[in-house]
């Protein structure tokens, strides 16, 4: 995981009207060994952007809205008009870029997987026991930390069998009633994205040097199968290839 791919900026706001029960009151998720104070992440230049009209983010600020002090994880870069749009909201807003620390993640164990030579090795190697180092090396906050949390379209860059154990992990992280906003293509992206927030329904779209490339294109019936922990689900269509959705647990 990069140096800068945590974040964690204090202040406090709102509550799901559609969570029950009640949310308890946030608190500071435990210091991690390797968490830095930040002021930005692994990213490329600025680049031209454009914007988009998001129904899905203001449904999900209209759901946090009397929070009184939230917890919200951002699993994109820290980009710092999002930090600031949340925090002066009065949110206690954690960043960990999720597909930036999967990608450093895979370079950094790609040596050991190229020089497996019996099955022991190479089982340690699968997916699935990729996916379980990663998660047991990222993401690593006490159960029930976080109100609320940012996903974007990271699904989409993910084995199927990495973004099930991602989904399961980060419900772990959320409290009861917590909200979950994520996105997901039509069809596989042309480009690929980052996105940050620019008002209570705009986002910032901004195109970025590709970090992982896209994995599957999923139906409403398998993001239903990975949410089905989720007791509600809301989703947004837009123009643009781009379905936005929320889950309440």
């Amino acid at each position: 995981m990069g140096l800068l791919n945590k974040l964690g900026l204090a202040i406090g706001a709102h509550s799901p009207r559609h969570a029950t029960p009640q949310l308890p009151k946030a608190h500071t998720p435990a210091p991690q060994k390797n968490g830095v104070a930040a002021v930005g992440s692994h990213r490329g230049p600025e680049v031209p952007a454009t914007t988009r009209v998001s129904n899905g983010l203001k449904e999900f600020l209209w759901n946090l809205d009397g929070l009184g002090r939230g917890t919200l994880l951002d699993c994109g870069p820290a980009w710092q008009t999002t930090l600031t749009f949340f925090i002066e909201r009065g949110f206690r807003v954690t960043s960990e870029d999720l597909l930036r620390g999967w990608a450093d993640f895979a370079v950094a164990h790609e040596p050991q997987r190229k020089a497996a030579s019996t099955p022991e090795e190479f089982l340690e190697h699968s997916p699935e026991a990729k996916a379980k180092r990663f998660l047991k090396e990222s993401l690593q906050y006490p159960a029930a930390s976080f109100d609320a949390l940012l996903l974007w379209d990271a699904l989409d860059y993910m084995d199927p069998l990495l973004a099930k154990a991602t989904i399961s992990h980060l419900t772990e992280l959320l409290r009861p009633g917590g909200l979950v906003f994520a996105m997901f293509h039509s069809k596989k992206p042309e480009g690929f994205q980052r996105y940050r927030v620019v008002d209570t329904s705009t986002l910032q779209v901004l195109s970025s040097p590709p970090i992982c490339a896209a994995q599957k294109v999923y139906q409403n019936r398998e993001i239903q199968d990975l949410f089905n922990r989720y007791r509600s689900t809301k989703t947004f269509v837009g123009r643009d290839q781009l379905r936005e959705a929320l889950f309440w647990k």
